[in-house]
């Protein structure tokens, strides 16, 4: 059997098992956090590998992409885990919750998409559903306030989950049009994060904003964990 049948077989298997899960992102620190959320489905979820700008190794149900401070889901990032043949179904986990961007994620070869403002139990289920074929879009749309969990850079120095993403792009070299185009906010809204940012970080200039950044762990890892171990609550 082939890789590509053995990925097409793995992908119609039964869902009564644990869901063997990758965790993508660019960032240490959210992936870790994105793993201590789900410490407490264990039982139904495990997580064997956390990728930072390291391809899937292990053998996956689901490769969760965290976009945080990375590419959405109509970008090459997720065209290479679709394509990775030890990964059977691709997630976008994103902050971003447009029709174009899910619209994108999918038509890009995404299994399935989840907005990170609905709790860990329903990312959990969403994830369960996906695997068993079941809806691929999951955003809350009963206008209650976002969760927000997990962890990101800065967020011991009081900096929010969306100031931090923009400071991580700055960081990475970005303009204000290309964070905005990034994480599909407007133009406006990338200005009032940076001036925000910059007044929790205590800094005045994008140059300041960037050497902060560097030394705060703002640039992004290059690293695999395998078998990671999960804090206890």
């Amino acid at each position: 059997m082939s890789e590509s049948d053995d990925r097409g077989e793995r992908k119609g298997g039964s869902g009564a098992a644990l869901l063997r899960t990758a965790l993508v992102n660019d960032y240490e620190v959210v992936v870790r956090g994105l793993a201590s959320m789900l410490r407490s489905y264990q039982d139904v979820v495990q997580v064997v590998e956390l990728d930072l700008n390291k391809p899937v190794s292990e053998s996956v149900e689901i490769a969760l992409c965290d976009t945080f401070g990375s590419t959405l889901g109509d970008r090459a990032d997720v065209r290479d885990l679709v394509a990775n043949p030890r990964v059977d179904r691709v997630v976008v986990y994103s902050w971003a919750h447009d029709e174009s961007s899910i619209r994108a994620a999918i038509a890009n070869g995404a299994d399935g998409y989840v907005y990170k403002g609905i709790p860990a139990r329903q990312l959990v289920t969403a994830l369960q559903q996906i695997r068993a074929g079941g809806p691929q879009v999951w955003v809350d749309t009963q206008g209650r306030p976002p969760i927000t969990a997990g962890d990101w850079p800065g967020r011991e120095e009081g900096l929010t989950v969306r100031e931090s993403e923009v400071l991580a792009l700055i960081t990475q070299g970005l303009s204000n049009a290309e964070v905005a185009e990034r994480t599909h906010l407007s133009i406006n809204s990338v200005k009032t994060y940076i001036r925000s940012g910059y007044r929790r970080i205590g800094v005045t200039s994008r140059t300041e904003a960037v050497l902060w950044g560097v030394e705060h762990g703002f640039r992004p890892d290059r690293l695999r964990v395998s078998d990671p171990e999960i804090p206890a609550g």
